[in-house]
């Protein structure tokens, strides 16, 4: 049986929507809070359990040193704060994000965001032979397109098994068995599609995951990108209303939809 037929054999398994795990928060060190407090004769309390608003807050309040009695809620705070632009504060509120079932063309426009940190399934260890693959609504709608991007992506899978096959014996002569399946992989991934799936770990504070919401979420981003935009909207609007409770979903013309804030840039 030839490397194709092995291929064949493997049913083409396709993903169709992302999934994001929220897998870090923060949380608050209240004895070195108090004894900030006690050492600078200020007392506050906040009304948020929330890690990250309540260090927000914090470091909001340290600007003006407005601690003490008759201030406001967290989220009339935080509110203030994102109304008149003043984005540095959200800087201090991080969260950590698992996002899989997701394509490498994806990946390529997600890194661009310079301001997440990022730590990527790779393609030089991990075997992607029996890897899925996601595909684009649009083609997915239309059985012809459909059929030629399945023949599409069958095609480089057959090649990249052969080419995994062909690089083992090339290889050969080397000891490290490791190092020989690296060094066949890193070379065969060059025929995988864009759509191959993977798996991203990424890290952003509140500033950044605002601006990626509303430049991923706009109606004119790729469709791939702006689901997963809505998708992180949701969870942070319950993880932080207080840092995310001015976005709105908006409906468009296919049924998708697209986020939107009265707030941009800040």
């Amino acid at each position: 049986m030839t490397t194709a037929d092995v291929t064949q054999t493997r049913p083409l398994r396709i993903v169709r929507e992302p999934r994001i795990y929220l897998v870090g928060r923060q949380t608050v060190d209240g004895a070195g809070v108090e004894k900030f407090l006690a050492d600078h004769a200020v007392t506050w309390q906040t009304d948020t359990e929330v890690g990250a608003e309540a260090l927000a807050e914090m470091a909001g309040r340290v600007c003006y040193m407005s601690y003490g009695k008759g201030r406001r809620t967290n989220r009339e705070f935080l509110s203030h704060l994102v109304d008149v632009g003043h984005g540095s504060v959200l800087e201090h509120a991080v969260w950590s994000f698992l996002v899989t079932g997701v394509s490498r063309s994806f990946t390529h426009e997600l890194i661009r965001h310079r301001h997440f940190s990022y730590s990527q399934l790779s393609q030089r260890y991990v075997d992607e032979s029996n890897s899925e693959f996601v595909e684009p609504d649009a083609i997915a709608g239309d059985p012809e397109l459909h059929r030629a991007w399945c023949d599409a992506v069958n095609a480089s899978r057959a090649a990249y098994d052969r080419l995994v096959a062909g690089l083992e014996l090339h290889y050969a002569g080397e000891p490290d068995k490791t190092l020989r399946r690296k060094l066949a992989r890193q070379a065969a991934r060059s025929v995988l599609p864009n759509a191959t799936e993977t798996r991203i770990f990424v890290t952003g504070n509140a500033r950044a995951l605002r601006h990626f919401i509303e430049l991923r979420g706009s109606e004119h981003a790729d469709v791939e990108i702006r689901k997963v935009a809505v998708a992180l909207l949701r969870i942070l609007q319950k993880e932080s209303p207080s840092m995310f409770g001015d976005y709105t979903l908006v409906p468009l013309a296919d049924g998708s939809l697209a986020t939107h804030t009265d707030h941009p840039k800040v």
